[in-house]
């Protein structure tokens, strides 16, 4: 397998389409996210103190301590965004060996970011740019706030390793990064040998994805200095519905 070592390799704004169809992902800066958004990058850097007071995620299967996580799941159709009851993440284990398989209860986000217009506009934003790509009457999205700290000297994004989500598109948002090293993104083709592999640095730059054509990972963190951290947000987008467990009642 060829593996190319590269910096973000950013996709210029007008080329996030093209990119999307053709290579199966793009990679944008805070200022295409910001019109991706249509609000500014202030506006989204405002949203940053809503990852500092998220719990603990109780279902590693490593018995690690270094993630914490918030979950909300929405429907977005004709350019409106509405929030569903709060549910269960469950993914088969097909897409998730380690988790898969069970209902994983996480605590919603809080209500001054759900009602905030910044993150609305972000969700539809998105989703309105996907929508040129494969036109649908609803996304179904969830969204998935990390942090990722050094607690035990080592903490690890993606703890299942190179993955795919069994959804549609995968937006990954860099939010922060705290006296950390590691944390490098990885891409390869899910039905190839080739990949990429670089690190996101720049707050609210973003890795977006075909999930049917790829599969990600990220490395693992280590401090520089006693404590460190890496926020993201995960967005991912679906147009036949929630994955749902088979326990699930309608």
């Amino acid at each position: 397998m060829s593996i190319a070592a590269l910096a973000p390799p950013l996709t210029p704004f007008s080329e996030i389409p093209h990119s999307l169809k053709e290579n199966g992902f793009a990679v944008v800066d805070a200022a295409g996210v910001s019109r991706i958004a249509q609000v500014s990058v202030l506006d989204l850097q405002d949203l940053r103190g809503c990852w500092d007071d998220m719990p603990r995620d109780p279902y590693l299967k490593d018995g690690g301590r270094y993630r914490f996580r918030r979950h909300a799941s929405y429907e977005a159709q004709e350019g409106k965004l509405m929030m569903v009851p709060h549910r269960a993440h469950w993914q088969s284990v097909e897409y998730n060996a380690l988790h898969g398989g069970i209902e994983r209860w996480f605590e919603p986000i809080n209500t001054a970011l759900a009602g905030n217009t910044a993150w609305q506009s972000l969700l539809l934003g998105v989703a309105s740019l996907l929508s040129g790509l494969k036109p649908v009457r609803t996304w179904f999205i969830e969204a998935h706030q990390f942090r990722i700290d050094t607690t035990d000297g080592i903490g690890r994004p993606t703890p299942e390793g190179a993955h795919r989500d069994g959804v549609d598109f995968v937006a990954v948002f860099l939010v922060d990064r705290h006296s950390i090293k590691g944390g490098e993104t990885r891409i390869f083709e899910a039905g190839g040998s080739s990949g990429l592999r670089f690190t996101l640095t720049q707050p609210w730059s973003l890795l977006l994805m075909n999930d049917e054509r790829m599969i990600h990972e990220s490395t693992p963190i280590q401090p520089i200095g006693k404590h460190g951290y890496r926020d993201t947000l995960v967005l991912t987008f679906r147009s036949n519905g929630f994955q749902d467990s088979p326990k699930h009642s309608q």
